[in-house]
């Protein structure tokens, strides 16, 4: 800041703070104060003495990032940004919590600048700011410190360690020594059922220590400005390891009734409190959100004190001829122009091929030339297709490595891979097994409501697994998958589809999910990249009107492609349409949608998976309702009834049901 603020002011503007925490649930009639209110001098310290930002410019790449995976403290975020120009007005603060508002009972990313990733589920935020410290390092790495050189500061409570994936985060951030992440664990002891003992005894900081973090402890320095900075400046200038920072806070404070209560955590103080508690902290008790000019000027100034920084960074960019073109296909998560041309094709008839090999293969050919790719697998990394080979192995000792051994994390990955793309720069590949796509669901849910764009690549689709069984396999995953919002799930039919899938995958914002199968597949005759991008299309004609359609992706287009071989020696013209995305088929026209599916004719599709859903598309189906059994591929597929002979007589059927 141009002038330091006196001591009186600074204090003022922190109650100011804390009014705001209060005025803002109390219309409500709903929400969080209580945490708000005990860390408004933490929030004060981040934003006036040690965060480097411009408010003016909130997406500049190089500033620093702030996470609150304690989300449920949004009166918080929201105050500041209110207050250091990021956007907010008092009117949007005033309709905290409303429908349609700016100011929901969570952050959300892309509802307004500054919010840098959608939290609220706890835990996540956490697992969130570990991939932002992948890419930040990364990015440092591959383009150079003069234009990539910040921290990733974190606020979290007791409930985001409790969860489990804050448990796999940490672990792998300790692991790859990630130095610019400095979390603040707001040690308050209160939980929504009452005092955190009732649940929690651990020792966050032998724990953190155990995990290889930097620890420090703050103790009952909540309301100590100067003590606050020199933890987080401390936390900051550690490089070779994260840091937690663990400050004892009393939520709540300074009311007289809640203070240190679960009553302040997840309710409104009352009118009568708020006037009470105002009176103490010297704020008029018969206004709401009262934010006076000084207090106003003083945090408008710290907003700004970035400008310099972020005029000057721009400046050296603008001397980066040399690595521009990169820097910008990175920032937008794109590739190269014409990088697509990379891609690998397959001639039809040739040797099959798992479509998970294809789509590592895919990987391989574009590494070059999308400079923002980076990922790995779950432990699975050569089983998913996610292996990187020739460009390192990121850790500590190689930072640039666009190889992520994320290990038995899918909770941990699935954060991580959120918290990277939407820092920016980078676009994350994570991979595993299908069936454990259920360990990433509250992640990958994350993704779809912030649209980050996060490629998955879930393999072993089906009951094509084998041996490994029923826990293995997957049934009802494609359907559960398929009902979440702005979630694109493309299961191609070949290695041509796959490729395909990978053009969409990475010229489409938002998360794609592959679905690939572990055992090879033939390369059919046909396959159109431009009708994987339109979601179906007909993969085999007739040469008049058909009589029956079939409809098939991944594993089983090829079953419908000889089902209608044989169909036609029986003289019924079938014609078969591989449909590897609901959601880009959904896209498309009804004219487009009819001309594929006419609605007079009838539809059977065929899927190694659930039927839950396929009524929208289809008349009949052959799917699988129940769980599988353990046996070689080869023979499961024909003891469920995946056969062509199975797929003839079904077609027989409906058509007679229709005659």
């Amino acid at each position: 800041m141009s002038r330091d603020p006196s001591p009186e002011l600074e204090q003022r503007a922190i109650n100011v703070i804390r009014g705001l925490a209060m005025d803002m649930p109390q219309k409500a009639n709903s929400g969080h104060p209580g945490t708000a209110m005990a860390l408004a001098p933490l929030a004060h310290v981040l934003w006036t003495r040690v965060m480097r930002y411009d408010a003016e410019h909130p997406e500049w790449p190089d500033r620093d990032r702030f996470v609150l995976s304690a989300g449920h403290a949004s009166p918080l975020l929201y105050s500041m940004h209110h207050l250091v120009g990021l956007g907010l007005t008092l009117d949007d603060l005033k309709q905290f919590r409303q429908v349609g508002s700016r100011t929901p009972g969570h952050p959300e990313h892309g509802d307004l600048p500054g919010i840098e990733v959608t939290t609220g589920p706890l835990g996540q935020g956490f697992a969130n700011a570990v991939g932002m410290g992948i890419a930040e390092r990364w990015l440092r790495a591959r383009f150079g410190a003069d234009l990539v050189d910040h921290h990733i500061f974190v606020i979290c409570s007791d409930g985001d360690l409790e969860e489990g994936v804050s448990h796999e985060a940490a672990s792998l951030a300790g692991h790859l020594g990630l130095g610019r992440l400095v979390y603040v664990y707001d040690d308050n002891h209160i939980s929504i059922d009452g005092p955190t003992e009732l649940a929690l005894g651990d020792n966050a900081a032998g724990r953190f220590a155990a995990y290889g973090w930097h620890v420090v402890e703050v103790g009952e320095k909540a309301n100590d400005l100067d003590a606050l900075e020199q933890a987080l400046r401390q936390a900051r200038a550690e490089e070779e390891a994260p840091s937690l920072v663990i400050l004892r806070s009393h939520i709540g404070w300074p009311s007289p009734k809640y203070t240190d209560t679960a009553h302040a955590h997840g309710n409104p103080l009352g009118e009568d409190e708020v006037r009470v508690t105002k009176e103490i902290l010297g704020l008029p008790v018969d206004e709401t959100f009262w934010v006076p000019d000084d207090v106003l000027d003083l945090y408008r100034r710290a907003g700004r004190r970035g400008g310099d920084a972020r005029a000057a960074w721009e400046a050296r960019l603008g001397e980066r001829g040399d690595v521009r073109e990169e820097w910008e296909a990175c920032q937008a998560g794109r590739g190269l122009p014409g990088w697509e041309a990379k891609l690998p094709s397959w001639e039809a008839g040739s040797k099959p091929v798992a479509t998970r090999k294809a789509s590592g293969a895919c990987v391989q050919a574009v590494i070059d030339v999308v400079p923002g790719l980076l990922g790995g697998g779950a432990d699975l990394t050569g089983n998913t297709g996610t292996q990187i080979e020739g460009h390192g192995t990121q850790s500590k000792e190689e930072p640039g490595g666009r190889q992520i051994h994320f290990g038995v994390r899918e909770h941990a990955m699935g954060g991580a891979l959120n918290g990277m793309a939407l820092h920016g720069g980078v676009l994350p590949v994570g991979g595993t097994f299908l069936t454990f796509s259920d360990y990433m669901r509250g992640s990958v849910r994350l993704a779809c409501l912030s649209g980050a764009h996060v490629i998955y690549s879930w393999t072993h689709d089906s009951i094509g697994l084998g041996e490994d069984g029923p826990t293995h396999q997957p049934i009802e995953h494609l359907a559960a998958l398929r009902a979440m919002p702005n979630l694109r799930v493309i299961r191609p039919a070949d290695a041509n589809e796959a490729a395909a899938a990978w053009r969409v995958a990475v010229d489409r914002d938002g998360p794609t999910a592959l679905i690939l199968s572990r055992q090879d597949l033939p390369v059919l005759d046909g396959t159109d990249p431009d009708g994987v991008a339109r979601g179906a299309y007909v993969l085999h004609a007739t040469d008049g009107e058909p009589d029956i359609v079939l409809v098939g992706t991944g594993s089983e287009v090829q079953l419908c492609v000889g089902a209608a071989e044989r169909l036609d020696e029986d003289g019924i013209a079938a014609r078969v349409v591989s449909m590897p995305s609901w959601e880009l088929f959904a896209e498309q026209d009804d004219g487009y949608q009819d001309e594929l599916l006419p609605r007079h004719l009838p539809v059977l599709a065929v899927e190694a998976a659930s039927s839950f859903g396929w009524d929208r598309w289809a008349d009949a189906m052959v799917g699988l309702d129940r769980f599988g059994e353990s046996g070689p591929a080869e023979e499961l597929f024909p003891y469920f009834g995946f056969t062509v002979d199975n797929v003839v007589a079904r077609a027989h059927e409906l058509l007679d049901d229709r005659s």
